[in-house]
């Protein structure tokens, strides 16, 4: 993404911080651009579709896949065990247990990436550090994972050893013999964080 669509994305994500947050709490959120900017540019914050294909073939309990799209778009077609949080719904207070809490990596993930990017701008705002964004969305997921390239015949070898992993991980996301059925895998609740008990007395 280059730096005026990050820009962007940072602007329309602090005005719907403004526009979802009690009018009590808006007034102690400390935006800070600059260090989101930082941030997205070191990529710190990205998961690839490499990356997300291991985790899932391996079964890997520490992560969250969060849907950010509409219901409609996740009925049709969303990742092995993920759950659907629109993206107005994010910071709706049902669904707090999910983005802040310390047992799961969470990781946001849309058709492309500019959803995603502003689910992890709103909730990193605002304090919460366990949440990742899946770089290129159901797009690259799609090019990479599901339906790899073939590199051509001047490839290579680390180019032919990427494509024959992906070959293998399209196989058992597409439905290989030897594949596990993920579909519908349940989404286990995470672990909240624990809330700082109130020192008694005082002033309030």
């Amino acid at each position: 993404m280059n730096t005026r669509v990050i820009l962007s994305i940072i602007l329309i994500s602090f005005g719907s911080i403004a526009a979802i947050l009690p009018k009590q709490k808006t007034s102690s959120v400390q935006l800070n651009a600059d260090e989101l900017l930082r941030e997205i540019r070191l990529e710190t914050n990205l998961v690839s579709t490499d990356e997300l294909a291991d985790l899932l073939i391996n079964l890997d309990p520490g992560i969250m896949l969060i849907d950010v799209r509409d219901s409609i778009e996740y009925s049709k077609y969303h990742l092995p065990g993920a759950i659907n949080i629109p993206l107005k719904q994010l910071l709706d207070e049902k669904w707090m247990p999910y983005i802040d809490q310390i047992s799961k990596k969470n990781i946001f993930y849309s058709n492309g990436t500019t959803l995603s990017s502003e689910a992890w701008i709103l909730t990193r705002q605002l304090g919460y550090q366990n949440n990742y964004v899946l770089y290129g969305g159901l797009n690259r997921w799609f090019e990479t994972i599901i339906k790899p390239s073939h590199p051509g015949s001047m490839a290579t070898s680390v180019e032919i050893e990427w494509f024959n992993k992906r070959k293998a991980a399209s196989m058992y996301f597409t439905g290989s013999s030897n594949a596990t059925d993920l579909s519908s895998a349940p989404a286990l609740p995470p672990v909240p964080r624990k809330k700082k008990k109130r020192v008694a007395g005082g002033c309030s």
